[in-house]
């Protein structure tokens, strides 16, 4: 990676809104060489996605989310990586990655209730050849995601700036 593409991509990472004409400016180049680095980046892989990061309390929505840790046994030949294939085929799986310590893998999963989250551990993920076991940790408050705080917290954080 040139420092030009990590500078755009820094930049992309705090905000995916920022068109080609503002990025240049940002990385004193011009917008077209600008376009043509970011579809580069694209064509790699090195952007996968663009996203909002969606505060789900301010908008009320019913959701819940789980970090689930699982061990396995590693198949010969793949190890881990048939079961994360596997786990990440799942609509409700978000991310899967692997861990040390005591679990192998870690889930980040969503779902609408409670049991329907304990259905996908009890009926899907369970039933795995090769599960050993998990253990399913609900998330009950978001505090910051994607490196970006919450509205209350970060309303705090503004007030304690304001304030000095």
């Amino acid at each position: 990676m040139t420092e030009m593409e990590n500078k755009i991509l820094a930049l992309l990472q705090d905000n995916a809104r920022y068109s080609a004409e503002e990025l240049a400016v940002m990385v004193g180049s011009d917008e077209e060489t600008v376009k043509a680095m970011v579809r580069g980046l694209e064509q790699k892989g090195a952007i996968i996605k663009y996203t909002a990061v969606i505060n789900p309390e301010i908008i009320d929505e019913d959701s819940v989310s789980a970090l689930i840790e699982v061990k396995v046994t590693p198949q010969a030949r793949s190890g881990f990586d048939s079961f994360a294939d596997r786990i990440a085929q799942f609509d409700e799986v978000k991310a899967v990655y692997l861990m040390s310590g005591t679990y192998d893998l870690a889930i980040r999963l969503e779902g609408k209730t409670l049991r329907e989250i304990s259905s996908f551990v009890g009926e899907k993920l369970s039933s795995i050849e090769g599960v050993t076991s998990t253990a399913t940790h609900f998330i009950m408050k978001r505090y910051k995601e994607d490196g970006v705080c919450t509205e209350s917290v970060g309303a705090k954080k503004r007030q304690l700036f304001v304030s000095e």
